[in-house]
């Protein structure tokens, strides 16, 4: 298997986003059980419910975004990984969600072996980047997007590498537990290493703080400690601990649209509105 050293000494191509095309988001953080995919679903139907046309990209084998957003595995006819091997077009693995204006490219358990697939291509890095360069070619009104939402998987492999060189910027999802800080050093490493190599324009995005629980001293102290080090990259919006975020991919369904009124709900759509509001800022400057 190659290791990301391997990936990294593939040519640089450059960020090659044109106007008009979508600004792309990549979901990333090598640990599990962080809120990456619950952030992406809810994330993209709050953008799609302040009327952003959405694409997620489930890239994570597991594809749990597509089964939280009702995706049966019997529909995933082409999927993501039918894309990154060449056998299809982004296009073709685009399925419509229960969310109006928001879609989905769903992801199968073949993900898993991407890395001995590609080998030694020498576009391994870019397999994503160039699916997606034509996605708004000949779109519709329905389906030419504004965003895509990148689902990585739960480590810092070939795939994510491949989201980290299509993406403009990283949104990190980053629970409030003990641990939080200690891979967000590597995956800052991970970050400046594809920038370095192979996406000079990728940004830091944001930090969303998830599982946040008030009356927990170590909660608190996390979200102190992280603000500390990240400073202004840290979004101002927190995602609380909420049973019913927890409970709504069960019912193929996000929060917003299980629940609306509760505050998970509430929480993820102060943070479209925030990431909004720093799209606004990055084109004034």
């Amino acid at each position: 298997m190659i290791g990301l050293d391997g990936i990294f000494k593939g040519e640089n191509g450059g960020a090659a986003h044109e106007p008009g095309q979508p600004r792309i988001l990549a979901l990333a953080n090598q640990k599990g059980g962080v809120g990456k995919t619950t952030t992406a679903i809810n994330l993209g139907t709050a953008l799609a419910a302040i009327g952003e046309r959405v694409l997620i990209v489930d890239l994570d084998p597991q594809g749990n975004a597509s089964t939280g957003l009702g995706i049966d595995r019997r529909n995933r006819n082409c999927s993501t990984y039918d894309v990154l091997i060449g056998e299809a077009k982004l296009r073709e693995a685009i399925i419509p969600t229960a969310v109006p204006r928001m879609h989905i490219a769903s992801s199968t358990m073949d993900l898993s072996g991407l890395e001995l697939e590609l080998g030694s291509a020498r576009d391994r890095a870019f397999r994503l980047r160039n699916a997606i360069a034509d996605l708004n070619t000949d779109a519709t009104d329905e389906n030419d997007y504004t965003y895509v939402l990148v689902d990585c998987p739960p480590s810092l492999n070939l795939i994510t590498v491949n989201a980290m060189a299509a993406s403009h910027a990283i949104l990190v999802p980053l629970q409030c537990e003990f641990f939080a800080l200690e891979g967000l050093s590597q995956l800052l490493q991970t970050v400046e290493q594809v920038r370095s190599t192979l996406n000079p324009t990728l940004t830091i995005h944001g930090i969303v703080l998830t599982m946040f629980d008030a009356r927990n001293n170590l909660s608190n102290q996390v979200v102190a400690d992280v603000r500390q080090f990240m400073g202004a990259k840290v979004y101002d919006t927190m995602i609380p601990r909420n049973v019913r975020i927890s409970e709504a991919p069960s019912y193929g369904k996000p929060v917003l649209v299980y629940d609306l009124k509760c505050v998970g709900s509430e929480a993820y759509l102060k943070l479209a509105t925030e990431v909004i509001q720093r799209e606004r800022d990055l084109r004034a400057h």
